[in-house]
């Protein structure tokens, strides 16, 4: 395993910079023996220009050999050997359970892209036909499929190492789409990403795709000059809420804005109905205790506020919880920066008038204490919402509120968030209705009698949500939908069929099912 720290640029390794750094790890803060060079700005350039090359060629590449591209990803990940399940599980603090499970997830993906490539539906091809004869007007032959947009900026993730970083969800979605991509590995686990970066590389050798389809850059300042450079087309960004808006308005200020989508900031309410909470208290108590601490709290999809109505069936889980949340053992935080963070973070909700501990605290020897708070339900109306504001790590807000009516009228003041667990019982069902209609407007993904720290990589998935959980909430960053992010509609109108793109033409040679005349058809025309 030799791990040099140099730039992936246009299929070689460079460093002009004598800059450097170290990775740490993560359970001890101590440096390990990994040094990698700072990107230069001239770097960054180099690398989105060989993107923008290498997309001239590969927007043309077939479905076949893209999806083909996408499964040699995904095994040379599956090759990785046991040296590099430490690596990961030294720079992150993650168990090697959850390390593995994380790299199925990542082949698991890239072999979805395949699929959906092959089934040719994320082309979106409509066709509607020349009407000749039409009066008062004729219409002419007139076709839409969608491309690639160009070359996108990747930011890898903090919390998944693997499944939302160099060769994750936001890769795989843009090269299923013909984008090339551009990675700023994430300066908490760079040894990791330079490891998946050399599968990466050598699925692209083994596929003879050109060079420039894959870059990566280390480095701590060179985001801005990444969504600067007039090459990228489009950023995918999982990270802070801050983060999130200073790149989002970088690419509104260029001279060619681009689209961001970025996934920010949430807290996924939990709403619990009272029948829910007498017939299975306990039990609720002890799930949410598990969610919210599952890979020490640092999911975006944690459940960080819980919602019941007041009332001794919620005192009596509000008791399981504690009891549940304080048998919780100290957690180890991904980086030091982020342990820091989650202190200031329960500093802050500390600070709060209204609010108490119920269970847990800051950290212990370097690890965070999972901790659940109650709160007065007058801070869920605070102008400033400040029980919205993401504590990154195993913590969660506990909240009664005095009845439905009080619950309805709170939803519309809610934050986007990515997600909402909502827990009723068979005779509570039609109670959960107007609950349903507020919470379809402030959330991606409504789930009914579950935990919302399980995201399936689906076509059905939505992982997205209204502001501040994403930049754009017409998308999603899991699931094949993700692929819309990276594509444009294109539309050709009175082409003969001979210089018409092979999904446009009459014959349909690859089988795809397309909306002809205003019917779903896979037919020739």
């Amino acid at each position: 395993m030799n791990i040099i720290g140099k730039q992936f640029i246009n299929g070689q390794r460079v460093a002009q910079s004598k800059v450097a750094f170290s990775s740490s790890d993560a359970s001890t803060g101590a440096a390990l023996p990994y040094t990698f060079f700072e990107a230069t700005g001239e770097e960054v350039q180099q690398a989105v220009a060989a993107a923008t090359v290498a997309f001239m060629q590969f927007r043309q590449t077939g479905i076949e050999e893209r999806a083909v591209f996408l499964e040699t990803i995904a095994g040379e990940l599956d090759e990785l050997d046991n040296d590099f399940i430490g690596v990961v599980m030294q720079e992150s603090g993650l168990p090697e359970a959850r390390i593995r499970g994380e790299r199925q997830r990542t082949s698991n993906q890239l072999r979805l892209f395949a699929q959906v490539l092959r089934r040719g539906d994320f082309l979106g091809v409509r066709i509607d036909t020349a009407l000749p004869e039409r009066q008062p007007l004729s219409r002419p032959d007139i076709r839409q499929y969608r491309i690639a947009l160009g070359p996108v900026a990747v930011f890898g993730a903090s919390n998944f190492p693997l499944a939302f970083s160099v060769a994750g969800g936001d890769t795989a979605s843009a090269l299923a789409a013909g984008c090339p991509v551009v990675v700023k590995a994430h300066p908490g686990h760079p040894a990791t990403s330079e490891l998946v970066a050399g599968a990466l590389v050598r699925a692209l050798r083994r596929c003879n795709l050109p060079a420039g389809v894959f870059g990566m850059l280390f480095g701590n300042m060179i985001g801005a000059d990444l969504v600067k450079a007039s090459g990228i087309k489009a950023v995918a960004f999982t990270g802070s809420l801050r983060a999130g808006q200073a790149l989002c308005e970088l690419a509104a200020q260029r001279p060619e804005p681009i689209p961001v989508f970025a996934e920010m900031s949430g807290i996924n309410p939990v709403i619990l109905l009272p029948k829910a909470l007498e017939q299975r208290g306990e039990l609720i108590a002890a799930g949410l205790a598990a969610s919210a601490t599952l890979g020490s709290g640092q999911f975006c999809t944690k459940p960080g506020l819980v919602i019941g109505f007041k009332g001794e069936y919620f005192d009596r889980f509000r008791d399981h919880l504690a009891a549940a949340i304080g048998e919780k053992e100290p957690a180890v935080m991904l980086n030091r920066g982020i342990l820091n963070n989650y202190d200031d973070g329960m500093d802050r909700l500390y600070r709060l008038p209204g609010i108490k501990c119920l269970s847990g605290g800051t950290h212990n020897e370097n690890r965070a204490l999972p901790t659940v708070f109650l709160a007065d339900s007058s801070l869920l109306h605070h102008r400033d919402h400040p029980l919205e504001n993401e504590v990154f790590g195993p913590v969660t807000v506990l909240v009664a509120v005095s009845d439905q009516q009080e619950l309805i009228e709170l939803l519309p003041e809610l934050h986007g968030h990515l997600t909402s667990s909502l827990f009723a019982e068979q005779c509570e069902l039609s109670d959960c209705l107007p609950l349903i209609e507020a919470l379809e407007t402030r959330v991606g993904r409504i789930i009914f009698n579950d935990y919302p720290t399980g995201v399936e990589v689906c076509d059905a998935m939505v992982h997205g949500g209204p502001y501040p959980a994403t930049s754009d909430n017409r998308t999603t960053s899991v699931g094949s939908l993700a692929m819309d992010r990276f594509l444009r509609p294109v539309c050709y109108q009175g082409y003969p069929d001979s210089l018409l793109p092979a999904p446009l033409k009459n014959a349909n040679p690859h089988g795809i099912l397309r909306l002809v005349n205003g019917k779903w058809t896979d037919k020739a025309i």
